[in-house]
């Protein structure tokens, strides 16, 4: 007969096991962490941690089958996350995946999921367990440095005075423009557009005066640009350029025909120059069907010497290369 005062030593194990999942449970429930458990066979919540409802609004026992996981994610994320886990889980890949889970009110939260698969002896899938995070402010200050990168990276592109493109633009779109015409066959055209006796203009009436000039003739020369692939940028000093892929002969020519009239149309006064009391300026065209060995920085020195033939013979004219 057993003596009742001694210990048994398996109830004892028992309950230091219980004592032991107890801790285990107090401690994944006091983090921020949300703990949970599927049972793959049935693809049911086999335990998910209260903070859930803290976090998102939805009741702990509604959370009862991947189904309800799925339902509760934003539009945009579902196909591409259930997509993705699915596939990992059934690889036996331990993943993580970040998505925009719904609110109870309907409002998202950006979420990221950890995932641990638990495989069976015989290796096949037994379940997932992982934990959710809250990611919302760390996805907020992710959005603010890529948006202050693409300003950055708009800012580098940009003339600081004119507000159109500027060099580095119009070189990186020429190269990617230059390939794309031979690759398709197709023209591409250039533009160059230089301000006559500007440095007399400055003497006459200022460097203000002179930056508020390129201002308006840059602005007026982007405004006429109607295309979306075009590209109007400050070249240097006073010389704009105009790149107009697709653009053949006709449509280069009228394209510097309308620049000289929109610059006429500004009637900016000027004070220093030998051709005219009113601003104007002088046009080097071309247009490339690029092949063979052709390059394009021997097609834009050849539509610049062009524009310097128009200075040449008088200013306020347009020259065309042939």
């Amino acid at each position: 007969m057993n003596d009742l005062t001694t210990p048994d030593p398996v109830d004892a194990t028992l309950r230091e096991a219980m004592a032991d999942a107890d801790v285990y449970r107090t401690l994944l429930e006091s983090t921020r962490a949300i703990p949970w458990k599927i049972d793959w066979a049935s693809m049911r919540f086999a335990y998910i941690g209260p903070q859930i409802e803290a976090l998102l609004g939805w009741p702990q026992d509604s959370w009862s089958t991947v189904e309800d996981w799925a339902a509760r994610m934003h539009p945009e994320d579902r196909e591409r996350v259930v997509g993705f886990c699915v596939a990992q889980s059934e690889a036996g890949v331990d993943h993580e995946a970040d998505y925009r889970a719904m609110t109870h009110d309907g409002r998202y939260v950006w979420i990221r999921d950890v995932v641990h698969v638990v495989r069976r002896p015989d290796g096949g899938v037994d379940s997932l367990v992982g934990f959710m995070f809250d990611i919302s402010e760390r996805k907020k200050d992710e959005e603010e440095l890529l948006r202050l990168h693409r300003e950055l990276e708009r800012l580098s592109m940009t003339d600081g005075l004119t507000g159109i493109a500027n060099r580095r633009m119009f070189d990186t779109r020429l190269g990617t423009e230059w390939k794309a015409a031979r690759e398709g066959g197709v023209p591409l055209s250039l533009v160059i557009v230089d301000i006559d006796y500007f440095k007399q203009y400055n003497d006459a009436h200022g460097h203000v005066a002179g930056d508020e000039c390129l201002k308006r003739v840059g602005g007026m020369l982007h405004e006429l640009s109607q295309r979306p692939g075009d590209v109007v940028a400050r070249f240097g000093g006073e010389e704009f350029i105009l790149l107009l892929p697709g653009a053949d002969e006709v449509a280069a020519r009228e394209a510097a025909e309308a620049c000289v009239r929109g610059i006429a149309r500004l009637r900016i006064p000027h004070g220093g120059s030998d051709v005219s009391d009113i601003v104007t300026a002088s046009l080097g065209v071309g247009t490339a069907r690029p092949a063979g060995g052709d390059t394009a920085r021997d097609f834009l020195a050849a539509v610049d010497r062009r524009l310097y033939d128009a200075k040449a013979r008088g200013r306020d004219q347009i020259q065309v290369l042939e």
